[in-house]
């Protein structure tokens, strides 16, 4: 029987994905990705982000629900589309004049690594606690997911201690550029588009998501850029109100809080609801209440798949790379 989500609420991403400061993580992950300068020029000149930031966030939440709490024939379909479109661009690389790949493994491996380790930092300093190891199973989850996006699992680091050796291999190539810091200032205070000016009136909601965002950069990035002051104390701060901010939306009703949300990814909810119901889960809670161990069918373990058990021990204290 297939499983009925991409990922199963047993999961580490399950934990991290389904929690709402996702927000400020998925933007502190697009200013990380545009450090790279080959990478941002791919953005600059073949991507419509600076048109419609709203678009391509609400299409990188799509996807991280489809691959997530989608069917795996779900995620591989919209995995399919992706790589389909990726494999047709092309952009130019101004330091050389040559013709890059949208799809080159490259690139997508520093995208694909900036945004699991903005996910996992963000949501853990946001208050969700991990358990020894969970770092590590995070990536190796993650990796898999990778392939949706064209990458060999094989080729993505599938433990903390891969990716800080990776991420520190790439640091030397990473720079705060022009298109770079234009990027950064838009996240901050990105324009409405046309077809969401009716929303232009709650626009000043936006300012705490892009300032924390920025504020949860690693240290060199956030000099790399130089855009924001940082008087002593901001990181204390940055904690505190981060938390305050994930306690805020997750008072919000359902009803609300999927408002922001494309009419595609909420049916993909209901539907993901209806089959994790049919294997056994209990979501009277929703799929916050699934990171409860309490709420898992009961199954007898095999070889191929273990029951886990979060043991006791020390939360996992990160971060991947350094603030």
């Amino acid at each position: 029987m297939e499983q009925p989500t991409a990922v199963l609420p047993e999961s580490v991403s399950w934990r991290l994905h389904i929690d709402r400061s996702m927000w400020v993580a998925g933007v502190r992950g697009l200013m990380l990705q545009a450090l790279h300068p080959v990478a941002m020029q791919g953005v600059w000149q073949r991507s419509d982000f600076m048109d419609d930031p709203t678009g391509r966030l609400l299409r990188t939440a799509d996807f991280v629900a489809t691959t997530t709490y989608g069917s795996p024939a779900e995620a591989e379909e919209l995995g399919a589309r992706v790589r389909a479109v990726h494999r047709r661009l092309r952009f130019t690389d101004p330091e050389t004049g040559a013709a890059r790949r949208v799809d080159d493994p490259e690139l997508l491996l520093w995208v694909h690594c900036a945004e699991v380790v903005s996910y996992l930092e963000v949501v853990v300093r946001a208050g969700v606690r991990l358990g020894p190891g969970d770092a590590d199973r995070y990536f190796a989850e993650q990796a898999d997911t990778a392939a949706h996006v064209g990458l060999d699992p094989a080729q993505v680091p599938t433990s903390a201690g891969r990716m800080r050796a990776y991420l520190a291999s790439v640091r030397p190539r990473l720079r705060g550029g022009a298109e770079a810091r234009a990027a950064v200032r838009f996240l901050l205070w990105p324009k409405v588009p046309a077809h969401m000016r009716a929303l232009a009136p709650l626009k000043p909601l936006w300012l705490p998501v892009g300032a924390l965002a920025y504020y949860t950069l690693p240290r060199w990035a956030r000099k790399e850029y130089g855009i924001l002051p940082e008087p002593p104390g901001t990181q204390t701060a940055v904690t505190a109100s981060l938390r305050a901010l994930r306690t805020g939306l997750h008072a919000l009703p359902d009803d609300i809080y999927n408002r922001v949300f494309d009419e595609a990814t909420i049916a993909r909810a209901r539907t993901a609801r209806r089959r994790l119901e049919a294997a056994g889960y209990d979501v009277s809670r929703g799929f916050a209440g699934l990171r409860d161990p309490g709420t898992w069918p009961v199954r007898e373990p095999t070889a191929a798949e273990p029951v886990r058990v979060r043991a006791p021990g020390p939360a996992w204290e990160g971060p991947v790379v350094e603030r």
